[in-house]
């Protein structure tokens, strides 16, 4: 049993923590000799073994004292490589930020995690500075998705390591950011669930930013239920307060504008078997066009992406600079174009998008949103390595959908419901406007296994 730990869902492995039937030291040395034996070294760029060996030792005796912290008390987690760890430079994905100031103490949110009673296994890789939602990265390489079987495929980005480390196996929760879809969409390329909470749920402190406006964080995992018991410790409880709703009576809106465009093969196949599912399940369907998505495209093609201008601000005297040559060319290329968006163009946006919020805030009301987490499975590797401009143009289609979720302010859920091109994964998306997190967890509880398939 000792090598499964990993493949186990949060709930699984706590219950045998729990009970006494796995120790948090063997648990934490079967995790370690787990990602030593995968082939793919990609996946983490810095493993914590001293640290998490400390914290297993503190949590078996807490447990056999009688002191278990709950439910995560020595339930392993991988850190993306954004988040501080105390005495380690954060590398954010490059190689410029190797050599860094230490930090001087953990991410508030790791801190919280660890107050829980997690051991943090290391940290995982990313596309540099979180700026691509393909997960490709030429500095640490690219950890493959684990569900191809023809060929090499992309893991998603920019959480590309923590997608891989839970879908493998490696271990049971990983905690990724998204900025522009960077949770949801390697959970959904990998097969696994993908929490993205409502900017702001969480402490920020020690996580280094792509942009402000936009930044959010959420857990990559094997279930709803084990999203929703690491949201209630991220957030300082001992235990979750979301309860599950029936679906019955529960209204779901399904935009027909946008997010439909262009679907790759067997992806509107798997998502509408979802749909038909939660429909039989007693939740109410609706179609509905959301005139903002073209408005925001629209936005973004006048005055430039919120997020490159921001990303620019923050990186701009290193681009003027000696680093941007050790950088990812893709990347550098990218974060040039918020150069071109002014200080007008810059208060245009966030003028525009207070206006979008609220217009959809009240054509949505107090229903749920429904559409494909990516508009396609995950695409092959090599190609994307070697041009440019396809990379470009997949990376504009990978984010589309989710992107659209963080300039609205949404939070959302990908959950697995099925497979498309070449068997690989599809996500199904529930969302729901900003600082509805419970009320969407409450639903997604219930609605995961519908959407999966696992009974109707």
């Amino acid at each position: 049993m000792a090598l499964t730990f990993g493949a186990m869902s949060i709930a699984q492995l706590s219950l045998l923590i729990q009970s006494g039937k796995a120790d948090p030291v063997d648990v934490a040395e079967a995790i370690f000799d787990g990602i030593e034996q995968y082939a793919d070294k990609a996946v983490f760029t810095l493993l914590l073994r001293e640290r998490a060996m400390r914290e297993a030792h503190a949590s078996s005796k807490r447990i056999r004292d009688g002191r278990s912290l709950g439910a995560l008390d020595g339930i392993p987690i991988a850190w993306k490589d954004l988040f501080d760890i105390e005495g380690m430079a954060t590398t954010a994905g490059s190689v410029v930020l190797t050599g860094g100031a230490p930090a001087r103490q953990d991410a508030a949110i790791v801190t919280k995690l660890k107050n829980a009673g997690m051991l943090a296994i290391g940290r995982t890789n990313m596309s540099e500075f979180a700026f691509s939602g393909l997960g490709i990265n030429p500095h640490y390489g690219t950890p493959e998705n684990p569900h191809s079987r023809d060929v090499p495929r992309i893991p998603g980005g920019s959480s590309c390591g923590a997608g891989v480390a839970v879908a493998a196996g490696l271990v049971p929760v990983a905690m990724g950011t998204d900025t522009g879809g960077s949770v949801r969409i390697p959970a959904a390329l990998n097969g696994i669930v993908g929490y993205k909470a409502t900017r702001g749920r969480y402490a920020m402190e020690g996580v280094y930013p792509l942009a402000t406006s936009l930044d959010s964080l959420g857990p990559l995992c094997r279930s709803v239920q084990d999203a929703v018991w690491v949201d209630a410790a991220m957030r300082g409880l001992t235990a979750p307060t979301v309860a599950r709703q029936s679906l019955k009576g529960v209204e779901i809106v399904v935009p027909r504008n946008i997010v439909f465009d262009g679907l790759g093969s067997g992806v509107a196949e798997a998502f509408e078997g979802g749909v038909e599912r939660l429909r039989s399940a007693g939740a109410h369907i609706s179609p509905i066009d959301i005139p903002a998505f073209e408005e925001i495209l629209a936005l973004m093609a006048k005055h430039g992406a919120l997020v490159t201008a921001e990303a620019f601000a923050l990186h701009r005297e290193r681009l003027a600079g000696p680093e941007a040559a050790r950088m990812d060319h893709r990347v550098v290329l990218r974060t040039r174009l918020g150069e071109k968006t002014s200080m007008a163009d810059y208060i245009a946006i966030l003028a525009e998008r207070t206006r979008l919020i609220a217009e959809v805030d009240r054509l949505v009301g107090n229903r749920f949103l429904a559409f494909p987490s990516v508009a396609h499975v995950a695409p092959p590797i090599a190609a994307l390595e070697r041009d440019d401009e396809l990379f470009f143009a997949v990376n504009v289609k990978t984010l589309r959908n989710t992107a659209l979720g963080n300039f609205l302010d949404w939070c959302g859920v990908s959950i697995p419901c099925g497979n498309g091109e070449a068997g690989m994964p599809v996500g199904f998306l529930l969302s729901a406007p900003a600082n509805r997190d419970e009320a969407l967890l409450a639903v997604s509880l219930t609605a995961e296994a519908v959407i999966r398939g696992d009974r109707i």
